[in-house]
């Protein structure tokens, strides 16, 4: 089992939703998830989630894809259902940053929505984002089951995912993201995250 460690930076506002139960009178209409400290978090579900969809895009596979599985784990209700190689930890505000964060966390971000017909503009909303420049500690645990090496696998996917976005309103600029600091028991790996071309040399 090994420890990779590091950070994720927001380069463009980040939202990740609460939902409906965490909307509260008078507050936004599109609230981010937080902690019951009330400051933002990135959920280890939505980081899990988000990566698997973009292995299972970039292999042109389904959930049965090896390397999917492989990483992933296949769901109980499956014949052959495996463990995953990966454990998602949820994702907390860096002391570094909220130390030199003198102001709130999060900014509201008005949109609307246009109607395609008559061109005009309707359903004026306000979004809750996490602000660029946000740093959040980053930990995931990487077991293998067959002595197999796969982190070539998940640093690609890392890439992937600084490539796309995290969160909703990716399409609209949201959700940029890139990892920092990265080290896997200690090790420093940031220059391999760094080297991958996922396009030019695949990884899996």
């Amino acid at each position: 089992m090994k420890l990779i460690t590091g950070k994720i930076k927001v380069v463009t506002g980040l939202h990740i939703g609460a939902g409906e139960t965490e909307m509260h009178i008078g507050g936004t209409d599109n609230p981010v998830i937080k902690t019951a400290n009330s400051e933002p978090y990135i959920p280890g579900s939505s980081l899990k989630g988000k990566m698997r969809s973009l292995l299972r895009l970039y292999r042109g596979g389904g959930d049965d894809d090896e390397h999917v599985v492989k990483l992933f784990g296949a769901g109980g209700d499956k014949k052959n259902a495996k463990p995953s190689c990966l454990s998602f930890w949820d994702c907390f505000l860096t002391e570094d940053w909220k130390k030199r964060q003198d102001k709130a966390y999060t900014e509201i971000k008005l949109e609307n929505t246009i109607d395609r017909i008559s061109g005009t503009s309707n359903n004026l909303r306000n979004t809750e984002r996490v602000l660029p420049s946000a740093e959040f500690d980053f930990k995931l645990t990487v077991k293998t089951y067959d002595g197999e090496d796969v982190l070539p696998v998940v640093l690609g996917v890392m890439k992937l995912l600084e490539m796309d976005a995290l969160g909703g309103s990716g399409s609209r600029g949201y959700g940029k993201i890139k990892f920092e600091d990265l080290k896997i028991d200690g090790r420093d790996i940031q220059s391999e995250l760094d080297s991958i071309k996922p396009f030019e040399n695949r990884f899996a």
